[in-house]
């Protein structure tokens, strides 16, 4: 009988993996759960509100940097344009969020309140089914997947690659970004989607809802983390670390890089799109701004400080940049784009493979030292 692929992926883990995985685990369903909701906020160990939903949103910040190594690190495929696939799940959930208003709005109405400010008598027919849960859910992972296929299909099948690809990348979350600026689009302009008040029924701001998205988020991260594992360590991406190395060789002993790329390209897709679907409503708001090229530029930072190919620290690298830019945002807000390129300089020239890097570089040594 063939081990299920959960299975499969979790045998692959070493001790240390495994140890990892139930330590966060249990701190995203137990741990942070209970300092949040059963320690009263007097208490050293509460966890306030803000906090849990800044990690909440870091968590999601790292599922797409776990997604953006997936085309970077292993398939060699560098994304300009990762930014857009999280907007769209940001956006297709928070069409959901909106229907879920009801009456409640500014205006109550049961159009969005940006619908009956621009003169909207009905919904748009492609807001057919946004007010069911499972509909918006699916279209969240769907969208971002389908517009990924379609422009990952003309894209390597006309063998575009690097820098080329990196550039229509960012000129197509650029376009979408420009569209979804617009009224007329019937997704807010501007301003875009926000004043969430219920999902499934719950208020979003209850703490009790704040906690399950968080824990929702670090259950995405570690499926994702778990997924990637298996792919590397499976034929396909050794097939797809070949192409990545030396793509003509791979085409020459039989492999289409084409159905290889198409694949992780549309699978990062998904998963960037389901990291948006749980951000929006831990953030209250999505707006165009989510689809600027800076975002997914900032998005392969994350990977390079992490480190390529190595997943664990492309999510490090990516909480690490994200904590750092709350501090700044905070203190020094006008100094953050010159500390961000600073980053990028120093990884580049100093640390190229990133935090990974330095932490294997530090066992290496210590194993080289005698009873180390």
């Amino acid at each position: 009988m063939r081990t299920p692929l959960s299975l499969r992926c979790l045998q692959s883990l070493p001790r240390g993996g495994w140890i990892a995985l139930a330590a966060f685990a249990a701190v995203a369903w137990i741990g942070v759960p209970l300092a949040h909701l059963a320690l009263p906020e007097g208490h050293p160990l509460h966890i306030p509100a803000y906090t849990v939903s800044l990690s909440g949103k870091i968590l999601c910040y790292m599922t797409v940097a776990v997604a953006m190594d997936l085309v970077w690190g292993v398939a060699g495929v560098l994304s300009l344009g990762h930014g857009l696939f999280f907007a769209l799940g940001g956006y297709a959930f928070g069409m959901y969020l909106m229907r879920q208003i009801g009456r409640d709005g500014s205006y109550g109405a049961d159009l969005p309140d940006f619908m009956v400010f621009l003169d909207w008598k009905e919904l748009p027919w492609y807001w057919i089914g946004s007010d069911a849960f499972l509909w918006a859910a699916f279209l969240a992972m769907a969208l971002p997947g389908a517009v990924a296929f379609v422009f990952g299909w003309f894209a390597f099948r006309s063998r575009i690659k690097g820098v080329y690809f990196s550039i229509i990348t960012q000129a197509l979350t650029y376009a979408a970004m420009l569209l979804f600026f617009r009224n007329e689009t019937g997704f807010g302009g501007n301003n875009g989607f926000t004043d969430f008040k219920r999902i499934l029924g719950f208020d979003i701001t209850a703490p009790q809802t704040r906690a399950v998205l968080f824990a929702l988020s670090a259950t995405l991260l570690t499926a994702c983390l778990m997924l990637g594992r298996y792919l590397i360590a499976s034929r396909f991406g050794r097939v797809l670390a070949a192409i990545r190395d030396a793509e003509s060789r791979a085409m020459f002993i039989g492999y289409d890089p084409l159905y290889y790329k198409l694949f992780i390209w549309t699978l990062s897709a998904m998963l960037c799109g389901l990291a948006g679907a749980l951000y929006v409503p831990q953030t209250g708001i999505i707006n165009p701004s989510e689809m600027s090229p800076a975002n997914s530029i900032e998005i392969a930072v994350w990977v390079a400080v992490g480190g390529r190919g190595t997943l664990v620290g492309a999510a490090l690298g990516a909480g690490i940049v994200n904590l750092t830019k709350s501090f700044f945002t905070v203190t020094l807000p006008e100094y953050w784009p010159f500390f961000l390129g600073g980053i990028f300089i120093v990884v580049t020239l100093w640390l190229p493979d990133g935090v990974a890097g330095l932490w294997r570089q530090w066992r290496a040594r210590r194993a080289a030292v005698p009873g180390g």
